[in-house]
């Protein structure tokens, strides 16, 4: 019997729009044209018969369906590439590492660093997926990931990278008001603590009652923050360079530390393994040195 499921490309460009939040970007990313992509999306809505998306300010935001289809096909994914890698490249697998990164963390902290690993151990192969949760990451049989809780993973050993702080932001073109309640209140799906802990420590009692979109990638929330969408709590780190540069402001109150963090984490049956060593020692040298800046 025939399975009932879209092609391989319409999920990688449904993916792609979903991460990039423009049709352009995502084009741009897949190497193809902008109207092969929107196809593509338009045939993934026909096939489920319900749209995906609805366009905003330029700009196409997933529904809470696409969101939630997009936090099952994303492992899926993860996990087709990562077997077809290691097949490839069977012959060589103990020089292979699969890394799994948050996508936000590995392209704004780990990927400006990664190069000072791969520059000394030529010997590794890095294979890297992204996900979400620590869950992502079992299912798709990472090495090892920087994955973000309170350090207990049942299966792995983990190594503390750094604390998180957090903060409410808002484009400087859409600030009027200092009361942080009379504001849309972005809500990140991986993060759902975040106001109400935000909230606590500057004890403030009550809740947001506007409610506006929530997301489940940071990249695309500070996006949205940038275009007028409301106000959102964001880890401090992601949003540092906005900050200098004016594009975000701060203005409702200082930064709380969360009550999760980042770490490494590795399987515990590859305790011995010298690759992931390697990549342990490496990144923990680097978180070390960001907390020293």
């Amino acid at each position: 019997m025939k399975r009932k499921l879209p092609s391989l490309a319409t999920l990688e460009c449904f993916e792609a729009v979903i991460r990039h939040g423009l049709v352009t970007r995502a084009a741009e990313d897949l190497n193809l044209t902008q109207s092969a992509v929107s196809r593509q999306v338009s045939n993934l809505e026909a096939f489920v018969q319900q749209p995906l998306f609805v366009r905003r300010r330029k700009r196409l935001m997933p529904t809470d369906a696409a969101l939630r289809y997009l936090r099952s096909v994303s492992p899926l994914l993860d996990t087709l590439e990562t077997e077809t890698l290691r097949l490839m490249s069977s012959s060589t697998e103990n020089q292979v590492l699969t890394l799994g990164l948050l996508p936000t963390f590995g392209s704004r902290w780990l990927m400006p660093r990664l190069g000072g690993f791969t520059e000394h151990h030529h010997d590794i192969q890095l294979n890297i997926l992204t996900g979400l949760t620590f869950e992502d990451f079992k299912r798709a049989n990472v090495d090892v990931a920087v994955a973000y809780g309170n350090g207990n993973f049942a299966g792995y050993r983990s190594f503390h990278l750094m604390n998180e702080t957090i903060q409410p932001v808002i484009s400087p073109d859409h600030y009027a008001n200092p009361d942080v309640l009379s504001y849309e209140h972005l809500q990140m799906s991986t993060r759902p603590s975040a106001w109400p802990d935000w909230l606590a420590a500057q004890k403030i009692e009550a809740m947001p009652s506007k409610i506006g979109p929530t997301m489940g990638h940071f990249t695309m929330m500070i996006e949205a923050v940038r275009s007028g969408l409301g106000v959102a709590v964001l880890p401090s780190m992601y949003v540092r360079d906005d900050l200098k540069a004016g594009r975000l402001l701060a203005p409702f109150g200082p930064a709380v530390t969360s009550h999760n963090g980042y770490y490494l984490i590795s399987p515990d049956h590859l305790a011995n393994s010298k690759k992931v060593a390697a990549f342990k020692d490496w990144l923990l040298i680097e978180a070390q040195k960001k907390k020293a800046d």
